[in-house]
């Protein structure tokens, strides 16, 4: 099964607007999220990520920590995609580690497109995804 750590900002919902609509998907059963905020428990996210076949990122949110993470991906020559909320300004700099930067319009929108992500199958680094 393959893995996917999924990165994020700690500024918004995302138990409701991100970690609930990915356990609640039929995605949740073909696919192990690690969802790094989703207990207390600390979590080693560099490990993980070394360790994740994927690295998918909510980057609507500028986060540093989120950065970082995306760093090591990249380093680790971990495939990345990123997703943001249609109206979100992404950082220019997601470029550096990722081509596949998809706005999404709502969650069930966000969920479809990973959905279209997934199905392809070939997580090259650097891939672009219309």
């Amino acid at each position: 099964m393959l893995e996917i750590y999924v990165a994020h900002s700690r500024d918004f919902d995302y138990k409701t607007e991100l970690y609930a609509p990915l356990r609640n998907s039929t995605l949740n059963s073909q696919y192990r999220f690690i969802l790094p905020h989703e207990t207390d428990e600390f979590v080693n996210s560099k490990e993980i990520i070394r360790k994740s076949n994927l690295v998918i990122a909510e980057v609507s949110y500028p986060a540093t920590g989120e950065g970082i993470e995306l760093g090591w991906a990249d380093s680790f020559l971990i495939p990345i995609l990123c997703l943001y909320k249609e109206g979100a300004k992404p950082s220019g700099s997601l470029k550096a580690v990722t081509n596949t930067i998809v706005s999404y319009s709502d969650i069930v929108d966000m969920i479809n497109k990973i959905e279209s992500f997934l199905s392809q199958g070939d997580f090259s680094v650097h891939q672009v995804v219309k």
